[in-house]
């Protein structure tokens, strides 16, 4: 109707301005919906409410936290409106309570914010009173006196308030008036009155209409038959020793339990003393839970009890003899609480993967924790295990946040499971543990680290040049790209050449490489700095010295530094006189070796048979072996040979000429005779020489020529048949032949005919000469040896006569 749906709109409007008068003192917003409304209907704007613009909504991640109750409403994400999600039922969610509410969080980020909504359902008509039994059968003894009360079945009406059962109608007869009573929880339940006497004899049963009226709009009612059965007197009724009953058990009492007694007694005797009991009024979920013998009066659990579910019962106990009569009596029972629910715990927001260079503080995650429990068993402490580098600090209304306490290492912790556990204040306390697992993101906070502090290098001298001498390695905790290292070269302490053209280094995998040969005698170390750099943003980087030694190899020779020789290459000349005794001191031969350690140790050694002299193996001093006598020659020559101790050993040689002589004037003749006699000995090598290379000459002149015939004897078909002079004038000028058979003391000759031209390298035909047999010698004509086959013109054409001695 148009003034119900006037009354509505007035009711949200107040509790929007109570909302809005609530969001600013506490940030709990109130709002009032009608239950059985529509799906997608209005319930009012979130965003506005809490003073929200449309571009902070997506911003901020406006949402419901997830809940039991968060299936009813919803919000829209893009305009902030809040709607029915599904059907609301205001009797299922909340029974008969007077105040129907719905509490709901919702969670805003950036910053993290959290509201409560609270939403009271409003109640309509929508369901009509209702009775437990639709017939109610009575027996009532005719003698039942004026006044006589029956109690009857109730109607249940879930509704509250105007809308739930008011009163009770009877049909009109003439026998019973209708009066009604409320309980202590406020149902009310009707009472059947007798106002005038029975006769069975006239009438043996009544028909009566109960009907159950509530004080919604529109009305609506319940209707109950009402069938009495008039039987014979029974003058005496039962009677109830307590008028009510009451009783206190835990919820956690198991089923079949006893809970309490009821007990009534009958004046009349046989049939009409016996007495059976039973339920006369209980609501539908008291049925469910208790159980009442019929015989004994006992009252026990049917099944188990919840305090969550109903917190008391109470019904109505009837009491019947044999005769009919009743007697009715109340039985409270209430449920005690106990601890028996675990605290619920509820992750409503969790920030993972979280940085390690977060700072303490950060929220990592939202909780919300709770009991269905009343009283300290419904109090929550929330607490973490394990030293953690987190904390948890309560918020609000069950909320926790858990926050870094601590600073974070992904390289010593990629993850962490943290256990959080919620303790309720019950006696004996009950805990829920919940685990969150977070991971750590990593940043680039670690620089490249060395395996060593220094790295020293040892490369032997004379080494090929672009040859890797060495690696460095670094690592990097970090991951990804703020892990990956390149490799430079900062500086040396080279300064004569760019260090480019001493060493490189591969930027990837840390090899150095020499980009020359190094001599030790040149250098015998140096030093770079190496820098290793992650790819980070901003990159961090680590330097380091390397030095590099360079080992001395045997390269260099030893150099004669006394005596030196002339100019033009002659041995020097040490005089010493006729009267030297043994181990006179003639001279001292003195060596150097650029090379260092073992290799620069100098021996001294004589070449030479052992004469008058010896010398010194290290120290290069030469001295008398013995007294001169004159029958020794006045002249000698001695040749030192000095070595190095490398291996393998190089070698350098000196030439002394020592003469016995008191002065220049007697020592004169055996120098020039020396000067002569090394003259003339170099004419003679010179001749040697000459002579040596002419026999190499004719040696290959000779090997050419038998590897010339043997070839022309696998290709000729008649190797001794007779010269043909007209096959090879055939082939034209460009081969023209001179050729003679001339006299050899030889069983063949052959000749070797070369192309007139110059610009052809064509061989002639090898061409069998007539065989001979004579002694006579070869003459300059005819042994094709002579003058005009030598020294003719090199454009002409050669001819060349070879003899070969048959085999």
């Amino acid at each position: 109707s148009e003034n119900q749906g006037a009354a509505v709109q007035r009711q949200v409007q107040l509790a929007l301005f109570f909302s809005l008068f609530c969001l600013v003192l506490s940030e709990e917003i109130w709002y009032s919906v009608p239950e059985e409304r529509e799906k997608g209907s209005h319930v009012g704007n979130l965003a506005k409410d809490l003073g929200l613009n449309k571009k902070d909504l997506l911003k901020r991640k406006l949402r419901i936290v997830s809940n039991a109750n968060a299936q009813f409403l919803r919000v829209n994400e893009e305009h902030g409106d809040f709607c029915v999600g599904d059907r609301i039922d205001r009797e299922a969610m909340c029974g008969k309570s007077p105040h129907c509410v719905l509490n709901f969080e919702v969670v805003l980020e950036n910053p993290l914010n959290v509201f409560h909504i609270s939403i009271t359902i409003e109640d309509i008509n929508d369901n009509a009173p209702q009775f437990v039994k639709d017939n109610i059968r009575l027996e009532i003894s005719e003698s039942s006196l004026t006044g006589a009360i029956f109690p009857l079945e109730g109607a249940e009406d879930p509704d509250v308030g105007r809308n739930s059962l008011q009163n009770y109608q009877l049909s009109p007869n003439k026998y019973f008036d209708l009066d009604t009573k409320e309980n202590a929880d406020g149902n009310k339940y009707p009472l059947l009155v007798q106002s005038k006497s029975l006769d069975r004899e006239s009438e043996l049963s009544l028909h009566l209409v109960l009907i159950g009226l509530d004080g919604g709009e529109p009305l609506k009612t319940g209707t109950a038959h009402i069938w009495i059965s008039i039987t014979d007197a029974n003058d005496n009724a039962p009677v109830f020793t307590q008028e009510v009953y009451k009783s206190s058990i835990k919820e956690s009492t198991p089923k079949e339990s006893f809970v309490l007694h009821v007990k009534a007694s009958d004046a009349d005797e046989g049939l009409y003393a016996q007495i059976t009991y039973s339920f006369s009024s209980i609501p539908a979920k008291a049925k469910q839970k208790f159980n009442l013998d019929p015989e004994s009066g006992v009252i026990s659990t049917r099944e188990a009890l919840d305090y969550e579910d109903s917190r008391s019962y109470i019904m109505l106990i009837e009491a019947k003899d044999g005769g009919g009569l009743l007697a009715h009596s109340k039985v409270e029972i209430n449920i005690l609480d106990e601890n028996d629910n675990t605290p619920e715990v509820l992750l409503t927001s969790v920030f993972s993967p979280v940085p390690e260079d977060a700072p303490p503080g950060t929220v990592v995650a939202l909780i919300s924790v709770n009991d269905r429990d009343e009283g300290e068993s419904g109090k929550t402490t929330c607490y973490m295990q394990g030293h953690l580098p987190f904390k948890i600090l309560s918020s609000s209304n069950n909320y926790y946040k858990l926050l870094t306490d601590g600073p974070l290492d992904r390289e010593k912790t990629p993850e962490y499971n943290i256990t959080v556990t919620a303790t309720d204040k019950g006696t004996p306390s009950l805990s829920t543990h919940k685990t969150i697992s977070l991971q750590i993101s990593d940043v680039n906070d670690n620089p490249p680290a060395f395996e060593e502090s220094a790295y020293s290098v040892f490369v032997p001298e004379n080494n090929p040049s672009g040859a890797s001498i060495f690696t460095i390695k670094a690592s990097d905790p970090d991951l990804g790209s703020n892990s990956r290292i390149t490799y430079s070269i900062l500086n040396s302490n080279l300064d004569e050449l760019p260090l480019s053209s001493y060493v490189s280094i591969n930027s990837e995998t840390g090899t150095i490489y020499a980009q020359r040969s190094f001599d030790y005698e040149q250098f015998r170390e140096f030093q770079i700095q190496v820098k290793a750099q992650d790819g980070g943003s901003p990159p961090l980087s680590n330097n380091i010295t390397v030095r590099v030694f360079i080992l001395d190899q045997n390269d260099n020779s030893p150099r004669v530094l006394y005596p030196l020789p002339d100019v033009d290459g002659s041995a020097l000349f040490e005089m010493l006189p006729w009267s030297a005794e043994a181990g006179y001191l003639v001279t001292k031969v003195v060596a150097v070796d650029a090379d260092s350690g073992h290799n620069a140790w100098i021996s001294y050694h004589q070449t030479t048979e052992p004469t008058l002299f010896t010398i010194g193996l290290h120290s290069g001093e030469i001295r008398t072996a013995q007294a001169f006598a004159k029958r020794d020659v006045v002249k000698h020559r001695l040749i030192i040979l000095v070595k190095d101790n490398g291996s393998p050993p190089l070698s350098a040689s000196v030439t002394l000429n020592l003469v016995f002589a008191e002065n220049f004037q007697e020592a004169l003749p055996e120098m020039t005779k020396t000067q002569v006699d090394s003259d003339s000995q170099s004419d003679m090598n010179t001749i040697l020489i000459i002579a040596l290379v002419l026999v190499c000459v004719l040696f290959l002149f000779t090997a050419l020529t038998v590897l010339i015939v043997k070839y022309q004897r696998r290709t000729s078909p008649a190797a001794f048949a007779s010269y043909n002079t007209e096959m090879y004038s055939s082939l034209g000028p460009r081969f023209s032949c001179n050729y003679s058979n001339g006299t050899l003391a030889l069983p063949c000759a052959y000749e070797v005919c070369l192309s007139s031209k110059s610009n052809q390298n064509e061989f002639a035909f090898v061409k069998p000469s007539q065989l001979v047999a004579t002694d006579t010698a070869i003459t300059a004509d005819d042994s094709g040896i002579g003058s005009e086959s030598l020294s003719g013109n090199l454009s002409s054409d050669y001819k060349m006569q070879v003899s070969i001695t048959g085999i």
